[in-house]
């Protein structure tokens, strides 16, 4: 390579820095804000993250607190008096609270308590209808058959979750009525339900057995 060819290199690598840093005068800053907000997004990330993490924490430690009261109306009370700030944390809470209070005997105010979760919107619709489940459970020497039969059949609808626990209490307002053939059928059917785990399926047993009944076999030992 001669020397003007030389020359020539150095001068056009020195044209293309002059030309790199105006465009980067001109344009940098657009360079400087992304670079600020993919940092700052990740350290707002992270801040976040431990912020969560903390408020779950904190929140933890006051449950256990609570629950280390001996007396149910004393659990209660300290666990109504935890503050949350997120729907998912105020539903466990009030199911805690609910239990508590049931426990103590203040039934009233723990239907109550279940029954703000079933009004909650913004809870998943299992918690909604679980809370609905527990609170019919508790009101069963207070709310009449008819009302209760009605609210678990629509518990009971086909694929709903708790479907077959609806149908067991259910054929346990049959009992109370006097309507033992009715109960020990829709229990045999729970029995034969692909979907009942061995825990329902053990307890519709023992029913069947204490109204004079014949437990079917289920269908796996038909099948077996």
């Amino acid at each position: 390579m001669s020397d003007a060819d030389s020359f020539i290199d150095e001068v056009t690598e020195e044209v293309r820095r002059d030309r790199l840093f105006a465009i980067f005068r001109r344009y940098g800053w657009i360079a400087v804000v992304v670079i600020l907000a993919v940092v700052g997004g990740a350290a707002y990330n992270e801040y976040s993250k431990a912020q969560e993490t903390a408020a779950a924490q904190t929140l933890g430690d006051e449950m256990l607190a609570a629950l280390d009261h001996d007396a149910p109306a004393d659990r209660a009370e300290a666990l109504a008096g935890i503050e949350v700030d997120s729907p998912g944390r105020e539903a466990l809470l009030a199911f805690m609270t609910a239990a508590a209070r049931a426990d103590a005997g203040e039934t009233e105010a723990a239907v109550a308590d279940l029954q703000d979760i079933t009004r909650n919107g913004d809870l998943p619709e299992i918690y909604r209808q679980i809370a609905g489940f527990k609170a019919l459970v508790l009101q069963s020497d207070t709310l009449s058959a008819d009302d209760r039969r009605m609210q678990f059949e629509a518990l009971a609808q086909p694929g709903a979750p708790l479907r077959l626990l609806a149908e067991e209490q259910i054929a346990l307002i049959d009992v109370a009525e006097g309507d033992t053939g009715a109960a020990i059928d829709r229990l045999q059917a729970i029995l034969q339900d692909a979907e009942t785990d061995a825990v329902l399926r053990q307890r519709v047993r023992q029913v069947i057995v204490a109204l004079g009944g014949t437990p079917a076999a289920t269908l796996g030992r038909q099948q077996g």
